[in-house]
């Protein structure tokens, strides 16, 4: 058997890449540990905060937040859980009554107390949702009976649509910046769909070149790793981004001082200086409508919804079907193609051939029925 030599320019090579593949895993590493630190530090800042409450419940309270933090849900989960919870145990103490004497009536009159305060219908609907995962979880361990969750209290959202960026102003947009850093922001966030704070958390090892694609390590909003790619026009910005800017950052968009990265709100202060240039301000267009912008074109342009879905990050379709309702200019166009030739007369080969399959199947239909009859 064959064995091939290795040069001193292929170990070279292999140690080359062995020692990338270390500094990576044991970047991911660090990054891992960091978030755990994170959720622990969070877990235990709420905990510390219902038990220090003394209010009636807190001790199951903060065994329902410990059970999160076992369970390895997200950060977020976490701290909003911790913060409704306690914030609910103090309405009702405020109200008079306890947890303990938790009635429909009571989460009825906290519903009407946040919506009082001025939160969104969507702000409401996810305190009620965190509110009764408490209280299932009262309800599991005999505190509660079932009766306090029937029925649901069902709050109805007005139908929202994310809004895209017609191409037009696309244009005008991309004319109006300035500078390479803004150019290499703007358009990858256009070109991946990635969520600003995913953009400026993309470190340059986070950077495949070769293969036009980033790595996202963990999603802002659902905690998974996925990979984006962006196209050859952004590609080029990001080239020309990547000679400019400051080398001794590891971050893409370094900020002014310290390794850390520019801010939101630099971002959007650049996102707002080009719409002025472009004479867009007043059409309400934010960063986030990059991302809007990207998901319609992609399904434009015949992308599957469930490949969007994993490119956009969505734990759930239904939040990608949102783009579909709107987007679907395919759909569009074979509506008025098939209408042309209705109103053509031009659809009557189509009614004969459906007349011939009509005759086929009722020949099979009546041979099914007379087997049917047979001995």
């Amino acid at each position: 058997m064959m064995t091939e030599e290795l040069s001193p320019s292929k170990i070279s090579v292999f140690n080359q890449n062995a020692g990338l593949s270390y500094y990576s895993a044991r970047k991911t590493a660090q990054k891992h540990h960091n978030y755990l630190n994170l959720k622990r530090h969070v877990t235990y800042r709420w905990c510390s905060r219902l038990a220090a409450s003394k209010l009636p419940g807190a001790d199951f309270a903060v065994e329902y937040l410990y059970g999160k933090y076992i369970k390895n849900l997200s950060v977020s989960t976490i701290q909003q859980s911790g913060r409704i919870v306690l914030y609910f145990l103090h309405f009702l103490s405020r109200d008079g009554t306890t947890i303990f004497a938790l009635t429909r009536q009571d989460i009825s009159a906290y519903v009407e107390y946040e919506q009082d305060r001025g939160l969104k219908a969507q702000s409401v609907v996810n305190h009620l949702r965190a509110l009764y995962a408490f209280i299932s979880f009262l309800i599991d361990h005999g505190v509660l009976p079932e009766t306090v969750m029937q029925p649901k209290i069902k709050i109805k959202l007005p139908q929202t649509l994310p809004r895209a960026i017609p191409p037009e102003d696309i244009r005008r947009l991309r004319a109006a910046i300035t500078t390479v850093r803004d150019q290499a922001l703007i358009l990858l966030l256009l070109r991946t769909g990635m969520r600003i704070g995913e953009l400026l958390a993309v470190r340059i090892s986070d950077i495949i070149c070769a293969e036009r694609k980033i790595l996202i390590y963990q999603g802002e909003k659902n905690y998974q790793g996925r990979v984006v790619y962006y196209s050859s026009d952004a590609e080029q910005v990001l080239q020309h981004w990547l000679m400019e800017r400051n080398d001794d950052s590891e971050y893409l968009f370094p900020g002014r001082s310290g390794p850390g990265t520019i801010s939101y709100v630099t971002a959007w202060s650049a996102m707002r200086k080009a719409l002025d240039r472009a004479g867009l301000s007043d059409k309400g267009y934010s960063l986030h409508s990059l991302r809007h912008t990207f998901a319609t074109d992609m399904l434009n342009g015949g992308m599957r919804l469930e490949v969007l879905q994993r490119l956009l990050g969505h734990q759930e379709i239904e939040m990608t079907m949102r783009y579909a309702r709107i987007t679907d200019q395919t759909r569009e166009h074979e509506y008025f193609k098939a209408m042309d030739r209705i109103e053509q007369g031009s659809h009557h080969g189509s009614q004969r051939l459906n007349i011939e399959l009509q005759k086929v199947f009722e020949e099979k239909k009546l041979l099914r029925s007379h087997r049917k009859k047979l001995p």
